[in-house]
């Protein structure tokens, strides 16, 4: 793209005090209903400003968040931020009993390449393994913000919600063209993402989301996954105490509440996930097409009740007197024939 440049401050021109005003502005932070942690980043700090600032952080936002029991962390209004500050965030959702290889940038002016491993100690504590995080994502988001969504989607840390990510570049260099007042924006360094098998990555493609919202609609269906995801405990043992106290193939229960409680729902997002995954599972270590789970929604209040009615009473069926009726309800269950063979 041709356009005249804009200068923005070098960081390493700011004053502590500046940085501070600057990181302040593009993290936001909040404990939303049902104990969920929000962190929204606009800019991802770099490794100079989190080794400056990085006591402030964990103790004014970070702290904070770490007693909740899910965490959304978003990223819709990222456009961009520093390499350096990758390892940084997958590290606090990472779980740290092993270093991890999560990316190798190539640099095209230097010609270098540089490996991206988690870092095996950071400030304070990391989010623990076990709660869950869920990344919003829009079409803006882009450059780091997509490197570290893409990250913690093939580590299968993160659930995606939103929409495509843009597809950018990591970073972006502007070069003179002659001596005009004009310049050219070229990307200059590029993931080569071991995660993703190393031949496909985010770039030019973008990410894309687990489950695909509108931006705007991506928090309210995030906190709809993250009550599902909470009631799945639940779920499993109502189940296991359904097949304990009423399944007929007795022999077949003990496999059964083993399969539940070791059951990965990890990729669980929604009602239909979880009645597809039950379904599969229990059908094939029972070997029994009969045992089904469904979701029941519960049944809608009308719109415009009659005053002083309550639900009306269930019909039940009554066998009718005459006996030409009664006879016409019996052809309307049953047909009876004599096939070849004189087989009924």
């Amino acid at each position: 793209t041709l356009e005249a440049p804009r200068q923005a401050p070098a960081l390493t021109n700011l004053t502590q005090e500046e940085m501070l005003a600057r990181l302040q502005k593009g993290i936001r932070h909040e404990v939303l209903e049902g104990n969920v942690g929000y962190l929204r980043v606009d800019d991802i700090p770099g490794q100079e400003v989190v080794s400056k600032l990085g006591g402030f952080l964990v103790a004014s936002v970070w702290r904070k968040l770490m007693g909740t029991s899910a965490l959304v962390l978003d990223l819709r209004h990222c456009t961009g931020g520093h390499i350096s500050g990758i390892p940084y965030v997958v590290s606090y959702l990472h779980p740290g009993n092993t270093v991890l290889h999560v990316d190798t940038i190539y640099d095209r002016p230097s010609n270098t390449t540089t490996e991206i491993w988690t870092l095996p100690q950071v400030l304070g504590e990391r989010y623990s393994a076990d709660k869950d995080v869920v990344v919003l994502t829009s079409g803006h988001t882009g450059g780091v913000a997509e490197d570290i969504t893409y990250i913690l989607k093939q580590m299968r840390r993160a659930i995606v919600v939103g929409e495509r990510t843009v597809g950018g570049a990591l970073d972006l260099q502007k070069l003179r063209i002659g001596q005009s007042d004009f310049f050219l924006t070229v990307p200059v360094s590029r993931s080569l993402g071991p995660l993703g098998g190393g031949s496909q990555t985010w770039e030019g493609s973008g990410v894309f989301p687990c489950v695909g919202t509108p931006a705007e609609q991506a928090l309210e269906k995030a906190l709809a996954i993250l009550t599902l995801r909470r009631a799945l405990p639940g779920v499993v043992r109502r189940l296991q105490e359904a097949l304990r106290d009423y399944y007929t193939l007795v022999d077949r229960v003990p496999t059964l509440l083993h399969h539940l409680a070791n059951m990965d729902f990890s990729s669980v997002v929604s009602e239909e996930d979880l009645v597809t995954k039950l379904n599969a599972g229990l059908q094939t270590v029972s070997e029994d097409p009969r045992l089904l789970v469904r979701a029941v929604r519960p049944k809608e209040t009308p719109s415009e009740p009659e005053i002083g009615d309550d639900d009306p009473p269930e019909v039940v069926p009554t066998v009718p007197g005459a006996e030409a009726a009664r006879q016409a309800l019996v052809l309307s269950m049953f047909q009876v024939s004599v096939l070849p063979g004189n087989v009924g």
